[in-house]
């Protein structure tokens, strides 16, 4: 389901969140066996980030399109979040970014945190993310990775 906010999409995810809140709540009220709600904020904002009131686990996903130096400039969405996804990989030699200098400037700015290079296109990655979040939301044995593949 949608959410307008009519205005700036990120204050509904960082400092007023009730309109999000409110769609979740409709969602678990329709839906009430649900293990997992996926809530999307796009753009290319690096300081967005998500309200703890609204996000158990939060996952930032960049493509190499955005630009080799992205790693490097060290957003809080980028740092903080539980999963950094470094997508479209496959495309770097068309957009002139080091892969390899990309990989070495994530590994420094998320100190430890975890992320993932892959294609989601090609399927490199989608299960390691997969079991990430079954991993994370206590849902290990209860459901499949095998469902995380994409067929584009």
């Amino acid at each position: 389901r949608g959410v307008e906010t009519g205005g700036c999409p990120h204050t509904a995810i960082r400092e007023d969140a009730s309109v999000n809140l409110a769609a979740v709540s409709d969602l678990r009220a329709a839906i009430p066996d649900l293990d997992i709600i996926l809530i999307e904020s796009g753009g290319d904002n690096l300081a967005a980030t998500f309200s703890p009131e609204l996000a158990d686990l939060t996952i930032y996903v960049i493509d190499v399109c955005m630009g080799g130096d992205i790693p490097r400039k060290k957003g809080p969405a980028l740092t903080k979040s539980d999963m950094l996804v470094v997508n479209k990989v496959e495309l770097a030699p068309y957009v002139g970014v080091d892969i390899e200098k990309m990989k070495t400037d994530t590994a420094t700015a998320r100190n430890g945190r975890p992320y993932i290079f892959g294609s989601m296109r090609k399927n490199d990655g989608v299960a390691e993310l997969g079991d990430f979040i079954l991993y994370e939301a206590n849902l290990e044995g209860i459901h499949s990775p095998v469902a995380f593949r994409i067929d584009l």
